[in-house]
């Protein structure tokens, strides 16, 4: 095992790999750009190193830097994280060019599930179930048309190196082809270099459900239950939640083998996940994440494993030490994504200076942040500030869990889509479990704050005032009074529109 490793990442993803690597005995070496230098994750690694400015683009995106770092440090291996270069297999290969070791699945595989067309093929192959469609990129608008009058309306366009949404467009007649086909080849061009595209079936809100995969060098891929993720706006998960409401044992069992022959499909190593859209009964394959993902918490309340160690024991030749029959789901988790949103502007981006904090405890709360009193946020990266993951013995008690630390979470200075989760919490369809990809879509009164333009300035100003009252007796912003025996904030007394509980 290797005695130093290198994240090349920040934000609360570094900080999750850092302490497992405390844990485990391992050094950690932080990477920061100008606008990160007092980040949390650079002051809790045993180093740090200076990798440019604040663009990503001449910072962590920089691969030179980071080998230098690496090398400057005496680092033996590299963690990517999620997002940045984590699914770059040109970075992987890098990486191991230069003697270190990669932190992931091997750069061909990163490669071959990068390409969405060539992972249809390989799924195809492996005889895990594809969403209707072609296997292969299509040349232009014209048989993008052949194809979708074969298969039938409505269609997506995908662009084959894509994700996250971007070079797709769902299609609903063959007028509407030759429009949708050149501006998703634009903007997959714009996002990964490469404006092919595919076609396949649409799917009228599908549930988006995935699948936990370990691999290990020595043969053996396991899978750790699913998770449910389909509560997304735009194609960015938003809620997350594990087991799924919907999967039962002898389905998360068929699922689970499916995922496995995916992954030996392409001699998988490390942690991974394998997307699936279940409509009318029936699960596709969506495509392969190579790396961990940023629901991973959940699949880990629930199994009692660290998948960051598991990892990191995989990559350095270790074996799993697991069996599928051991492992076994224990109880529910709900992960809600903190971001710097603001829900009642159509999750406008938020900057600003965090002022003050008051994060959730108690039993069952787990905070993966990255973030702390006089963090500046900014624009330079995804708007992701922190992860609220809860665990309990059922799913009804996991949603009254996360109600509660949502209630007790504040984070001043700026605005967070803390208060759409507390709506989330308590809207009937999701109590039910009765939710699908458009779910966000369907209920809008989620991110209607039911106040006019004139009301919110007025709110903001008394809540801002009775704010700055309460500092100055030297209370706490949300302790600022009572309603019904119940502590209120500033916020909810000056008419800021507050889900009631009942």
């Amino acid at each position: 095992m290797f005695q130093t490793l290198l994240i090349a990442n920040r934000g609360e993803i570094a900080l999750r790999i850092i302490r497992t690597c405390r844990e485990m005995g391992i050094r950690t070496v932080a990477v920061f750009s100008d606008a990160d230098r007092r980040s949390p994750h650079v002051l809790a690694a045993d180093d740090a190193v200076h990798i440019g400015p604040s663009p990503s683009a001449e910072s962590y995106l920089r691969v030179d830097r980071l080998l230098e770092a690496a090398k400057a440090t005496g680092a033996q291996a590299i963690h990517p994280g999620y997002g940045f270069l984590a699914e770059r297999a040109h970075f992987a290969k890098a990486v191991i060019d230069a003697g270190l070791t990669w932190i992931g699945p091997a750069p061909e595989t990163v490669a071959a599930m990068g390409d969405k067309t060539e992972a249809r093929r390989r799924m195809q192959a492996a005889e895990v179930p594809i969403v209707p469609g072609v296997v292969d990129a299509v040349v232009d608008a014209d048989e993008a048309a052949r194809v979708a009058q074969e298969i039938g309306f409505p269609i997506l366009l995908k662009a084959s190196a894509g994700g996250g949404g971007k070079g797709m467009r769902v299609v609903e007649t063959v007028e509407e082809i030759p429009k949708a086909f050149e501006s998703a080849g634009r903007e997959a061009v714009a996002a990964f270099g490469d404006g092919s595209l595919y076609v396949e079936k649409y799917l009228d809100a599908p549930r988006h459900i995935e699948i936990q995969i370990l691999g290990d060098s020595h043969g053996k891929i396991l899978y750790l239950g699913e998770r449910e993720c389909s509560i997304q706006r735009r194609h960015q998960k938003l809620v997350e939640e594990c087991p799924s409401p919907v999967v039962t044992p002898e389905l998360r069992t068929e699922m689970g083998e499916a995922a496995v022959r995916a992954a030996k499909a392409v001699d998988y190593l490390g942690a991974g996940t394998v997307e699936f859209l279940f409509h009318q009964e029936a699960y596709y394959f969506l495509e392969m994440n190579t790396r961990l993902q940023v629901e991973h918490p959940v699949t880990e309340l629930v199994t009692g494993l660290d998948l960051v160690e598991l990892q990191i024991r995989v990559a350095g030749g270790e074996p799993l030490g697991l069996e599928q029959e051991e492992i076994s789901l224990q109880g529910h988790a709900i992960e809600c994504r903190i971001t710097s949103e603001n829900p009642y502007r159509g999750f406008l981006p938020s900057t600003g200076v965090i002022d003050y904090m008051r994060l959730p405890a108690g039993p069952g709360v787990r905070w993966d942040g990255g973030i702390m009193e006089g963090f500046e946020v900014g624009l330079h990266y995804d708007p992701l500030l922190a992860k609220l993951i809860v665990h309990a013995t059922s799913r009804e008690a996991a949603i009254h869990r996360m109600s509660r630390a949502l209630e007790e979470l504040v984070i001043g200075g700026i605005d967070t889509c803390t208060p759409f989760h507390r709506r989330v919490m308590e809207e009937p369809d999701f109590l039910r479990g009765a939710i699908n990809i458009r779910y966000v879509e369907d209920h809008p009164d989620l991110m209607d704050d039911g106040l006019c333009a004139e009301e919110i300035e007025a709110a903001a100003l008394a809540a801002a005032l009775l704010e700055e009252e309460d500092r100055r007796r030297h209370r706490a912003p949300r302790l600022a009074g009572t309603e019904g025996g119940r502590e209120i904030s500033p916020w909810r007394r000056s008419g800021w529109p507050w889900p009631e509980r009942e």
